[in-house]
């Protein structure tokens, strides 16, 4: 007997969503306002106002820059504002906290920016496995982003997924 070997996984109409292909591709770079302060841990506002005048900010063109302070000092919340304020004319972005939460925050706004109308009713499988480490976040926020609109959301690979929600 020979029976035709049918491939159900083709004729199931599962669109497979790989997360990677959101992650930020931009270059991070950090500024660190520690090496700025009186011995690397106080803030005297004349000497921090002039290191920051005097700092080369064309090294940040068009980056993205994640703001943080390794220090642990007592930083008033103008000291960011003012870093900002010399980093908003040149970087592409500027975010506060270190290089991850950075991605992290880039990796979401990819998410947040996915159009939905094709995954409108479509059952989903988002892809489990890959090259680059995929947080727990981005899991979450595609949860958030395509439950409202999908038919059945799934994790893993076509042959073998785990249900998250179906549409009732």
């Amino acid at each position: 007997m020979s029976e035709e070997i049918v491939n159900k996984i083709a004729q199931s109409q599962l669109v497979t969503l790989d997360l990677e292909s959101y992650y930020p591709a931009e270059e991070i770079v950090v500024f660190d306002l520690k090496p700025h302060l009186f011995m690397e841990l106080i803030l005297k506002e004349k000497e921090f106002r002039a290191a920051l005048q005097n700092n080369d900010w064309s090294a940040y063109q068009n980056k993205v820059v994640a703001v943080t302070c390794t220090a642990d000092a007592i930083i008033p919340m103008w000291a960011y504002m003012l870093v900002g304020s010399y980093l908003q004319p040149v970087a592409k972005d500027v975010i506060f906290g270190d290089e991850q939460t950075a991605r992290q925050q880039l990796f979401v706004r990819n998410i947040d920016a996915i159009d939905t109308e094709p995954f409108v009713d479509k059952r989903i499988v988002v892809k489990g496995c890959g090259d680059i480490p995929i947080g727990e976040f981005a899991y979450l926020a595609i949860t958030k982003k395509l439950m409202p609109v999908a038919k059945s959301l799934m994790y893993g690979e076509p042959c073998s997924t785990v249900p998250i929600y179906k549409k009732k």
